[in-house]
């Protein structure tokens, strides 16, 4: 299997604070690797890290065959701007720009980044409201939907760039329980059809069956990683057990 994603020794401090020690992971071309834990164990930053939101403070980092970081230093600018288009994030609470409607919303990065027509823009947006089920709110604002079409539309948007690699950064804990269904459908059918992701997630029985790998986090350390049933079914570290075991309660 084709590695897209290699990650060796990655460190991020904040001040004295180690948030991310010694983290060290490959991810292979289509597979689904979801990222479990208690809050504060530095999932989020490395998602941040990967994605060039925060700096990274020692390790190296490899998207796509381009070395994003090593040897202490980040790839030169142009290189840096090419790695950036073969990753997409969606956040927790949408990000969209609410004075734009559904499709400018998609189509703006697209237009600008990588300098796509409108007319070629605006059909690709087409095609994803179609695929996530929003074909009829393309002329929608961001206030006039609820927030489980709020983050569809932003998962579209992250895919019009046409991203090697998706990363979700806990996506459905900014929504009521009835709108987290829809949203963990639109990114099962994303993993149905092989797109390579990494989500950051609370949703257990959605990681468990959605996921080629799990990976359990806590204090800035990779404590566990494996296959989901074996993870879920017979975990090897005592802490995992602990808190799968507190989750199901």
């Amino acid at each position: 299997m084709e590695t897209v994603l290699s990650v060796k020794g990655l460190r991020k401090s904040f001040g004295q604070l180690e948030v991310l020690k010694d983290i060290s992971f490959d991810l292979g071309r289509g597979q689904v690797i979801s990222v479990l834990g208690p809050s504060g164990g530095g999932k989020s930053t490395l998602l941040r890290c990967l994605t060039q939101l925060e700096t990274i403070d020692s390790g190296r980092v490899e998207i796509c065959g381009e070395t994003l970081f090593a040897d202490g230093k980040y790839a030169e600018k142009e290189a840096l701007a090419k790695i950036t288009l073969k990753v997409g994030l969606v956040f927790q609470n949408f990000n969209l720009f609410p004075h734009m409607s559904v499709t400018e919303n998609i189509i703006t990065a697209p237009m600008r980044v990588k300098k796509i027509p409108k007319d070629e823009a605006v059909e690709t947006a087409k095609g994803l409201l179609a695929k996530i089920g929003l074909s009829d709110k393309a002329d929608y604002y961001p206030y006039q939907l609820s927030g489980g079409q709020q983050q569809r539309v932003a998962i579209a948007r992250a895919l019009a760039l046409s991203p090697e690699i998706l990363f979700f950064d806990e996506p459905t804990s900014a929504l009521d329980p009835e709108l987290t269904g829809e949203v963990l459908r639109v990114i099962r059918s994303l993993a149905d059809s092989r797109m390579t992701m990494i989500i950051v997630t609370h949703e257990m029985t959605f990681a468990r069956g959605v996921s080629d790998r799990i990976i359990f986090m806590e204090g800035g350390v990779i404590v566990e990683d494996g296959d989901p049933e074996a993870l879920f079914t017979n975990p090897k570290n005592p802490r995992t057990r602990e808190f799968l075991s507190r989750a199901a309660d």
